[in-house]
């Protein structure tokens, strides 16, 4: 009836209405952020800041990426350890999760369900918990200032364990069966089966602990105590001090430099996963 298709109507409104105030207030740092990072350092400061961008964008981001902010050197470095750091804890993280589910799964050994239980309870100690011996680990170890002190700590992850292995039974009998039949061992079946079938969660993942790594700020900071390996996480907590006067205009530049990797990490696996949600699999 026409009633109901106005109410209808007036749901949807009433429901974009919200979506587009939620999405503006969510958005509206960051663009002030940007807004700040294309002007001059005197009008960033300056009360009633602009709402549109000014002329030094390539002026401050030319500077920030190149000569830096503060006596912290250029961000293009810093972007390069954050960069490494999160590729090899996404990579590591994925590797070891996905072949010890798989191992889980498809594998009969003693103890194979404790062996599961044990990672998954290691949930139970987040890395606040158990920081102070993984730095003393690195340590002895001689792995601070390094990269690999920046990634062997972090590359363990029980959910991803849990969810491979979730996602390992689901795969039926018979394409075992098949795979034994074609003459295909354990690592033929794990290569030619199981990980085309885990493409869509192997994309979710990446997306997940690329970020989580390139987020990541206590480990960074204990473990990197010369500037030259700083994070570009651990950069933006430095280059506002209350000994000097502020850059505003670079911080925001820098800021805005350090978005742009994780998001574009975003646009472009999510892709991928989309992908793998809309083919048949199975």
């Amino acid at each position: 009836t026409a009633a109901a298709a106005g109410r209808s109507r007036g749901w949807d409104l009433a429901a974009h209405t919200t979506l587009v105030f939620g999405v503006a207030i969510m958005v509206f740092p960051l663009w002030m952020a940007i807004v700040a990072s294309t002007h001059p350092g005197s009008v960033t400061l300056a009360a009633g800041l602009p709402l549109t961008p000014g002329p030094d964008l390539i002026e401050n981001y030319g500077e920030a990426f190149t000569r830096g902010v503060g006596s912290l050197g250029s961000v293009d470095h810093m972007m390069l350890n954050s960069l490494v750091m999160a590729l090899g804890i996404a990579i590591g993280k994925i590797t070891i999760s996905v072949l010890s589910a798989y191992a889980i799964v498809f594998f009969q050994f003693p103890f194979r369900t404790l062996a599961f239980w044990t990672i998954f309870m290691t949930l139970m100690l987040p890395v606040e918990v158990r920081i102070f011996p993984t730095v003393d680990v690195v340590t002895t170890l001689d792995m601070r200032n390094s990269y690999a002190g920046l990634t062997l700590p972090l590359i363990a992850s029980a959910t991803a364990t849990f969810l491979f292995r979730q996602f390992f039974r689901t795969i039926p009998d018979h394409l075992v069966d098949a795979g034994k039949m074609d003459g295909f061992g354990p690592w033929g079946f794990f290569v030619r089966i199981v990980l085309p079938l885990s493409r869509t969660n192997l994309a979710a993942l990446f997306i997940i602990m690329f970020i989580y790594g390139w987020n990541q700020y206590l480990l960074p900071l204990l473990i990197a105590d010369d500037p030259g390996w700083y994070t570009i996480v651990i950069a933006m907590k430095n280059l506002i001090t209350a000994e000097t006067d502020v850059e505003w205009h670079l911080v925001m530049a820098t800021a805005v430099l350090a978005l742009l990797p994780p998001a574009a990490m975003v646009v472009l696996a999510q892709r991928l996963v989309v992908k793998g949600l809309i083919e048949p699999e199975k």
